[in-house]
């Protein structure tokens, strides 16, 4: 396998880890011995361990961060999906789920040693004063944001603070060569879960979900607006990488396209109680053929969507096979300012499949299944899927889908080869691209100024020697592949991230459409006006 400044490669860097806490109270010190025999012994014994350390042990001990080992060893026990939240990171997590953070509405690189302006947000705070892409700040308020290396987190708390309040800032302009002083009032900042959307083709709408906050529905219901007001008859959902998020969001957007009383999802706990999610009749897209792309690495909330749709004879999945998790988590606060996200139930896909994967031997043992998709063939070929004939299910139509450990697509897509692959994770992981094309774009805005979005899009075309100038970038990143092989692939990612990083997410992802497999796969299919109900599921071997 190739590697990247030590990191093995493409694709196992992408995989989703769960580990979790600890659930107890306080027990005073001078409890006496018989209470750790009584009805609440579990609890008081550990308390009481820790009031020991706590108080006698002959060095001083941070407590809290045994307690934070001692609850991510109780949950590790569990199943890899109970999760712990620590005090320190729930205001990241709350935010990445709700969708949104008051802040003042850019994306940056730090650039040699300055916080440079990649991008404002259209109509956001930063955007309103002025703040320009190629902006250095160097200063907020009173703190010094340049000649150092400032972790990015740093800088974001900087930046970010109450909504309403305002943050005076230093910033250089390299384009009039002087220093302005601006000043910003913090607003509310989109998280966006709707990557992107655009017109795949004349009829047929592309929507890219990266997870499922409390903000997707309206994201996505925003954008099918726009796609159906420009034609959209068809719809490609592409939810690969998304690794989940909340199930009534899900049980929400698979709504859009079943028809009413059609079964979503249903949910049993360890009691027996049986919780189901059934359509309305307020679906904006029911009775149109859709797409739903899915991958190794699509997971939970993406699942039930896949599953819904599959069990129901709707649509087409397209891809490969998806990571498995049929477990349900609710969130949990511990009352210190840290919550648990703890599995309470499992879901079941219509036709009353579970697709979790087992963890009976341990999370070590569970993702170590995961990674040896990579060297049994699965990703290569849908014959190397290994299934069990007990988890055999069958669809209203007569469609036969499998259970247990994922959703096995209706059409099977393999993954790249490793260069091609490398290509992608120097994209979005590395994000190599972004960082030459910020520093093209450094030394003469100017010249993309006369260009207007069809015109970029239509028009411009990456030279050869930019083209050679970004294989010296990489190179001198230790990087080493037949960039002449996957020559027409890299120039398209380079004039995808210079859309990008000049007009929109959604022009970036129209340009690298046209290098993806899965989008191929749709068009043939699409082109062949094939019934999508009536293609059946790759063939695997029982």
């Amino acid at each position: 396998m190739k590697k990247i400044n030590g990191y093995i490669w493409p694709t196992l860097l992408a995989m989703a880890v769960a580990i979790g806490i600890f659930i107890g109270g306080k027990l005073h010190f001078n409890d006496s011995p018989e209470k750790l025999f009584s009805t609440n012994s579990k609890k008081d014994k550990l308390n009481r361990l820790i009031d020991y350390i706590d108080y006698e042990y002959v060095d001083e001990i941070d407590t809290d961060s045994i307690v934070d080992v001692t609850v991510n060893n109780i949950l590790g026990k569990l199943d890899p999906h109970s999760v712990y939240i620590p005090k320190s990171e729930m205001n990241e997590v709350a935010e990445s789920m709700k969708g949104d953070f008051a802040g003042i509405g850019v994306s940056f690189y730090m650039f040699r040693d300055t916080i440079t302006v990649i991008r404002t947000i259209k109509n956001g705070p930063s955007y309103i004063s002025g703040i320009r892409p190629g902006d250095r700040i160097l200063m907020a308020d009173q703190d010094t944001l340049y000649g150092r290396r400032i972790p990015n987190d740093d800088v974001v708390s900087t930046l970010k603070g109450k909504i309403g309040t305002k943050v005076n800032l230093k910033v250089f302009r390299k384009s009039e060569n002087k220093v302005l002083d601006m000043s910003v009032t913090r607003d509310r900042v989109p998280i966006r879960s709707v990557d992107s959307y655009y017109m795949l083709t004349g009829d047929m709408g592309y929507i890219k979900i990266n997870r499922f906050a409390e903000s997707t529905f309206d994201e996505f219901k925003d954008a099918l607006k726009k796609l159906k007001l420009r034609g959209a008859e068809k719809l490609v959902l592409d939810l690969r990488d998304n690794p989940g998020g909340y199930l009534g969001i899900a049980e929400k957007l698979a709504d859009e396209f079943l028809g009413e009383d059609k079964l979503i999802v249903f949910t049993k706990n360890k009691k027996g109680r049986i919780k189901k999610a059934y359509a309305t009749d307020k679906g904006d897209f029911e009775d149109k053929p859709v797409y739903v792309l899915i991958n190794e690495r699509s997971a939970s909330a993406s699942e039930i969507i896949a599953g819904a749709l599959q069990d129901n004879d709707i649509g087409t999945i397209v891809g490969r096979r998806s990571f498995g998790k049929g477990l349900v988590q609710r969130e949990m606060d511990l009352g210190d300012g840290s919550a648990v996200r703890l599995t309470v139930s499992r879901y079941y896909t219509p036709t009353g499949r579970s697709i979790q994967k087992s963890y009976k031997n341990g999370n070590h043992d569970y993702y170590k299944k995961f990674m040896e998709r990579y060297t049994s063939g699965e990703l290569v070929s849908a014959d190397s899927i290994k299934v069990a004939d007990s988890l055999r299910f069958v669809t209203p139509k007569g469609k036969v889908v499998y259970g247990g450990g994922g959703i096995i697509p209706d059409v099977f897509v393999p993954i790249g080869t490793n260069e091609e692959e490398a290509i992608d994770s120097m994209d979005d992981t590395y994000q190599f691209f972004a960082r030459f094309v910020f520093e093209h774009l450094e030394e003469d805005r100017t010249r993309y100024a006369e260009y207007t979005q069809n015109q970029f899009l239509d028009e411009f075309k990456v030279d050869d020697i930019l083209f050679d100038r970004f294989i010296q970038f990489v190179l001198d990143r230790k990087v080493r592949l037949d960039f002449y092989a996957y020559e027409d692939k890299i120039k398209a990612y380079l004039k995808a991230n210079i859309a990008e990083q000049l007009f929109s997410p959604n022009m970036s992802a129209q340009i690298k459409g046209d290098f993806d497999p899965m989008l191929k796969k749709v068009k043939q299919l699409d082109e062949a006006i094939i019934d999508p109900s009536q293609v059946g599921a790759v063939r695997v071997k029982p």
